[in-house]
């Protein structure tokens, strides 16, 4: 077992870098006879340049490093890991498997902030994130739905991090997250849409410093922030406090409110999917999402919602609405493997 303080595993560093090196010189160590052909790695953000699967080497590294800034929870710890795996399989390739990449392609008019032109050709626009999540759910409903795969799919990854993905034929459309993955729906601890002149405001006359600015958006506001209870979904239903309530409404109701907006970008919508740890497991959320939205198609069968069914909408819903687990693990274990060149397992691993 891999876990702080198991005699049986490592003991886990102070932070994240050093605990990912105890982990992996701790498989290379306790597992030699397995071979290591490629290692996969999430990184959240790719930007301008990487819209594909990619072998790292000393500039990619470099370049992901330029990206912290656009994704300060994530990125960093990104390259840690790929760092320290590099160091602990040298031979083996790093492929980098980036959660923007598959919204890449988006029109202009979703993909561009109105700012000068000059901004976007900087490459300050609009990337979208839980990509790998999406081109998992994508890739399921084809097999699972071959005929709706090819319609119009709003798909909802609803957990710590929240976003909503429009899709057609099985290919990104347009998203609710950003240039960072602040925009769009409330989250666990980060805001989601807000009026950047009240940014403005609390900048000029509360004189927040724009570090303390990066902490009340990212770390102090979202569900943590509206409730004054928590970050975690469970802790708020079954809390009795009147702003835990008041925190579930205000999430779902901008989901409602962004469904309606991504109906509107693809011309109607043929399938819904509900995805993510709040998105599989929360039949609240669901319910509050979906109990006003009959007006789109969408309509539950409250028993099989209440069960977590794997198809939870009424059988007279025009609208299919479906979970499907996420599984970015095994949308980077296939990049790892084509991206690697890989047409085999090794016999030794």
């Amino acid at each position: 077992m891999i876990g702080g303080g198991s005699v049986d595993g490592p003991m886990i560093g102070d932070n994240h870098a050093a605990g990912v090196q105890q982990i992996l010189e701790w498989l290379n160590a306790s597992l030699p006879e397995i071979v290591i052909n490629a290692v996969g790695h999430r990184v959240v953000h790719g930007g301008v340049n990487y819209a594909a699967p990619t072998i790292v080497d000393d500039r990619v590294l470099q370049e992901l490093r330029e990206l912290e800034p656009l994704a300060p929870l994530h990125q960093p710890h990104n390259v840690a890991g790929i760092e320290a795996s590099r160091a602990v399989f040298p031979s083996a390739p790093q492929v980098a498997c980036f959660d923007t990449a598959f919204h890449r392609g988006h029109s202009f008019v979703n993909e561009a902030y109105a700012l000068p032109r000059d901004y976007y050709d900087r490459g300050m626009r609009r990337f979208g994130f839980h990509g790998l999540s999406y081109e998992y759910i994508a890739l399921r409903l084809r097999e699972t739905e071959p005929v709706l795969a090819c319609g119009r799919v709003i798909a909802a990854h609803l957990g710590n991090g929240a976003s909503l993905c429009a899709m057609k034929d099985g290919r990104s459309v347009a998203s609710t997250m950003g240039f960072t993955a602040l925009e769009g729906l409330p989250m666990g601890t980060r805001c989601g849409q807000i009026d950047p002149g009240l940014l403005l405001y609390l900048l000029d006359h509360e004189k927040l410093s724009p570090e303390a600015l990066g902490d009340l958006l990212y770390e102090q506001s979202g569900l943590k922030g509206l409730s004054g209870v928590s970050h975690d979904m469970r802790a708020l239903e079954t809390s009795d406090s009147p702003h835990a309530r008041d925190a579930i409404a205000y999430f779902t109701h901008r989901i409602r409110m962004e469904i309606g907006a991504l109906a509107a970008t693809l011309g109607g919508l043929d399938a819904l999917v509900f995805t993510g740890g709040i998105g599989e497991h929360s039949a609240r959320v669901r319910a509050e999402v979906l109990a006003e939205m009959g007006w789109l198609g969408l309509t539950l069968d409250p028993q099989a919602n209440a069960r977590d069914d794997a198809r939870i909408s009424a059988g007279e819903a025009r609208v299919p609405v479906f979970i499907i687990a996420a599984n970015e693990e095994a949308t980077i274990a296939q990049h790892a493997i084509k991206t690697a060149g890989l047409t085999r397992i090794s016999a030794a691993a």
